[in-house]
C-alpha cells in the first residue's frame, strides 16, 4: 500500500483500507497534517467519527496511538508528567541508610531523585519522548479550561516540554496530533492558530450507506438503505443524543445477526435501543418513526422526517 503521506489520494486510500471512508476534505487535511507536521483541530457533533479518524490514521500510517482523554479539572500532572514520589522516597531512605548525610550527601541524593528514571510519563510526554512516530489524540479538548490550553501551546508550537529539574525535552520524532472538540465551549484563538481545521458533520445518506456497507457487507442493499434513511429521520428529531455513525454500524450488524430482511415497525421496536440511548428519546422515536414504518410511508418521506 502506498505511503498515505505521498498524496491526498494515497491518504484517502490508506484510510479506506483500514475501514474509514474519508471525504475529500478529511483526506486533504490529514495529508497536510502529515506533510506539514501541524496539529489538526477536528470539530463537529458527537458521533461523527472524530475520534475514529485518529485511530484510522494510526492504523493507516502504522503508528502507535497515544490518547489523552480530556475532562474537567485535567491538569499538567495527568497530561504531561509527575514525579514518582514513592520511588523518590525509597531512594532518599536508601541514601540515609548508606550514610549519605549532610549538605553534600543531600545534594547527591537530590540530583539522583530528579533523574528521568523517577518520572511518570503521561500521554503528552509519552508522545514527545517516543523514539518512533506516533499519533497523539487529544480527545474532547473543549472539556478542559483555558489554563490547560495555554500549557498545550508549547507542546503544539515547538513539540517540546520544559521540565524545571531536567531542562527542555524535545520530540525525537514529530507526532501527528489530532485535537477533537464537540463545541461545548469556544476554544482560544491562540490554540486555533497553531492548528489546521477540519469540520466533520453527519454524512449524507449515500455516504453513510457506503460506510454501513463497508462494515456490514452481507446486509441486503434494501435493508441497508432503509436503515440509513431511518437513522437520518431519527437524527432529525429533537433528541438528547442523536445516533452516531458507529451506532448505525452496530444496528446493521444486529439486524444481520437477527436475520432481518426488512425494517418494519416490529423489528424497529425490538432493536431501536441500539441507536437510541435515552429513555425520553425512546418514547419520541417510537411515536414519530414507528408510526411511519407502520403506515409504510418511509419511502415517500425520504429523510425529511
Amino acid at each position: 500500500m502506498p505511503d498515505p503521506a505521498e498524496s491526498v489520494e494515497a491518504m484517502r486510500d490508506g484510510l479506506e483500507a483500514v475501514g474509514y471512508l474519508a471525504a475529500e476534505s478529511t483526506a486533504l487535511v490529514s495529508f497536510l497534517a502529515a506533510k506539514l507536521g501541524k496539529p489538526v483541530l477536528v470539530e463537529g457533533p458527537a458521533g461523527v467519527g472524530k475520534t475514529e479518524l485518529a485511530k484510522a490514521l494510526a492504523r493507516a500510517t502504522s503508528r502507535k496511538l497515544i490518547r489523552l482523554q480530556c475532562y474537567e479539572g485535567l491538569d499538567e500532572a495527568k497530561a504531561l508528567y509527575e514525579w514518582n514520589y514513592r520511588k523518590q522516597l525509597l531512594r532518599i531512605q536508601a541514601g540515609a541508610g548508606a550514610g549519605e548525610t549532610g549538605d553534600e550527601g543531600w545534594s547527591g541524593v537530590h540530583d539522583d531523585i530528579f533523574a528521568q528514571e523517577f518520572l511518570l510519563e503521561r500521554p503528552l510526554m509519552q508522545a514527545i519522548a517516543s523514539p518512533e512516530p506516533v499519533v497523539l489524540l487529544i480527545d474532547e479538548i473543549d472539556k478542559t479550561d483555558q489554563e490547560f490550553e495555554a500549557m498545550l501551546l508549547e507542546v503544539l508550537s515547538d513539540f517540546q516540554i520544559s521540565i524545571p529539574e531536567l531542562g527542555v525535552m524535545e520530540a525525537r520524532s514529530r507526532p501527528l496530533v489530532l485535537l477533537t472538540s464537540n463545541n461545548s465551549r469556544e476554544l482560544t484563538e491562540a490554540l486555533k492558530r497553531r492548528c489546521l481545521y477540519l469540520w466533520l458533520d453527519y454524512p449524507e445518506v449515500e455516504r453513510e450507506l457506503e460506510i454501513v456497507r463497508l462494515h456490514a457487507p452481507e446486509l441486503a442493499e434494501t435493508v441497508a438503505r432503509k436503515l440509513v434513511e431511518v437513522v437520518h429521520m431519527v437524527r432529525g428529531l429533537d433528541l438528547k443524543k442523536p445516533p452516531s455513525i458507529a451506532e448505525s454500524i452496530d444496528w446493521a450488524r444486529a439486524l444481520l445477526m437477527l436475520g432481518a430482511d426488512d425494517i418494519d415497525s416490529s423489528v424497529f421496536q425490538r432493536t431501536m435501543s441500539i441507536i437510541v440511548k435515552h429513555r425520553t428519546d425512546l418514547d419520541v422515536v417510537a411515536e414519530r418513526v414507528g408510526v411511519k414504518l407502520d403506515d409504510g410511508v418511509l419511502g415517500r418521506l425520504g429523510t425529511t422526517g
